[in-house]
């Protein structure tokens, strides 16, 4: 059978009758076309040596920023095991309301500095909102000689607008330098910093926790020692990180050509498209982004209460001080591993909906768990359920927005929807926090059942939009005549997105 070449001269709508004589291996052919038409011949060499070049100098950076960001946004979980709300003057709920008094702005603010991160890149916005969050995570360090709560509350929600676009920016970011059968294992191996910040979180608070300082409390030294190099990395980020991949100064020509094909065949329509505001907002027109704004909302909530609860559920098993932080440190490395097998399982099938079902039903079945026994009778259980619950935790969230990144390829409107549903996740922040309440310790019954109700609607509108997404392919496939999935078009030619009749649904 012949075959058809398909030529950057010829986008467009791809003609059905020639799609099933496309190579169902398109991107992996050696003969492309440049911008003139000319042939460029890759190696495959040429690749394994672009890719090992954003892996090693892409990803570690944002990955430690992250661990950054993470570290400071849930310092005061730690800090809380140590006294830090009874050195401050916090009572009653006001430490409940100053986690979630973070959330506020961190939903609020994510979409608007998204839009700076498409239009001045990455690259430049997320290393200075980094100088921010720093520099207010010291400032709770030395809150406690202040005569007025509101202080520590401002600091909170200015730290929450800093971190807000961190998730978001750099997931899009990612998805202008990997295919879509690339980006869940990297943002897999990025956001793994998060579940990595538990585990070092808990082990510095243990061995900070031992210092006895007549001078300062233990928890000041918490602060300074996670906050204490942030500031230089900020700025190492800031000129380290590039821009794009045609102006990054470590790749050679051949490596930018092919960067940049890769990218409009199996990511982007368009590359460094200009962004325009109605345009960026109309995949909302599609009740599709809608689903997965709930999916996005319902799985904030049991990611929230392990994120920020995580030592006072631990706690509740009745150990002290420093054996709670401890014991939070194995559960965030389960959750890590887990995290990483699903996401690099999720690339090398190119399957998205099953792999966020699985850690979905793990975590809910923890918090059924938690909620069903006496954790003080039962701790050997309990404690168990804790694995439970950070092994089903995090890699729904990275899943997820991988999800719909792979079925946007316009940059513009990926850029607004991962930053509006990454906003809605961190909105599910204020539900947990509003159902962890003081007069429900030790064993927050009513915080676990409502973590549990919306890991179950997740689930269920996971499982059922995976399920419409490949009832959809078929009938595409069997209206046009052909056998197509998403790998087989050039995300080049759909600029049109789902509208697109070639367009097939990454599931």
């Amino acid at each position: 059978m012949d075959k058809v070449e398909v030529t950057r001269s010829s986008v467009g709508l791809v003609d059905l009758e020639a799609l099933p004589r496309l190579e169902s291996s398109y991107g992996h052919k050696k003969d492309e076309e440049n911008e003139v038409g000319s042939t460029i011949t890759f190696d495959p060499a040429i690749q394994r040596s672009l890719l090992r070049k954003c892996d090693w100098f892409i990803l570690p950076p944002l990955t430690f920023m992250y661990l950054c960001n993470a570290l400071d946004k849930g310092n005061v979980a730690n800090a809380k095991t140590d006294g830090w709300d009874k050195d401050i003057g916090l009572t009653g709920d006001q430490y409940y309301l100053l986690v979630m008094i973070f959330y506020v702005p961190f939903c609020l603010f994510g979409t608007p500095i998204s839009i700076f991160v498409k239009k001045f890149s990455a690259a430049r916005v997320l290393p200075l909102m980094m100088i921010g969050f720093w520099a207010l995570s010291l400032e709770p360090s030395s809150t406690f000689t202040c005569s007025h709560d509101a202080e520590i509350f401002a600091i909170r929600w200015f730290l929450g607008i800093f971190e807000s676009a961190m998730l978001p920016g750099v997931v899009y970011y990612l998805s202008t330098f990997y295919k879509r059968g690339e980006l869940a294992s990297r943002v897999g191996l990025f956001y793994a910093a998060a579940a990595i910040a538990g585990a070092f979180s808990g082990l510095i608070a243990f061995g900070v926790f031992q210092i006895h300082n007549p001078h300062h409390h233990s928890w000041q030294y918490l602060f300074w020692i996670e906050g204490s190099g942030t500031i230089t990395f900020a700025l190492f980020a800031f000129f380290w990180l590039p821009k794009t991949s045609d102006t990054w100064w470590i790749l050679t020509e051949e490596e930018k050509a092919l960067a940049r094909r890769r990218i409009l065949e199996d990511s982007s329509s368009e590359i460094n498209e200009k962004f325009n505001f109605r345009e960026a907002f109309k995949p909302f027109e599609n009740p599709l982004y809608w689903v997965w704004a709930m999916i996005s909302l319902s799985l904030g909530v049991p990611l929230a209460s392990v994120n920020n609860f995580l030592p006072q559920i631990v706690a509740s098993l009745g150990y002290s001080t420093v054996k709670t932080n401890l014991f939070t440190v194995a559960p965030n490395i389960v959750g890590t591993v887990a995290l990483l097998v699903l996401t690099f399982s999720s690339d090398y099938f190119r399957e998205r909906s099953i792999h966020v079902a699985i850690p979905l039903a793990v975590s809910l079945s923890g918090f059924v768990v938690l909620g069903c026994i006496d954790p003080i009778a039962h701790r050997g259980v309990a404690y168990f359920a804790c694995f439970l619950l950070t092994a089903g935790a995090s890699a729904p969230s990275v899943l997820v927005a991988t999800w719909y990144n792979n079925n946007t390829p316009q940059e513009s409107r990926r850029a607004v929807v991962t930053a509006v549903m990454v906003a809605l996740a961190n909105a599910s922040g204020l539900i947990s926090t509003n159902v962890f309440r003081a007069q429900d310790e030790p064993k927050y019954v009513p915080a676990l059942a409502t973590s549990a109700a919306f890991g179950g609607l997740c689930l269920i509108l996971v499982a059922g939009t995976g399920f419409w997404m490949r009832w959809e392919n078929r009938r595409r496939d069997k209206l046009q005549g052909v056998v197509l999935t998403a790998r087989d078009i050039p995300t080049e030619t759909l600029s049109q997105g789902p509208l697109n009749p070639s367009f097939r649904f990454m599931y």
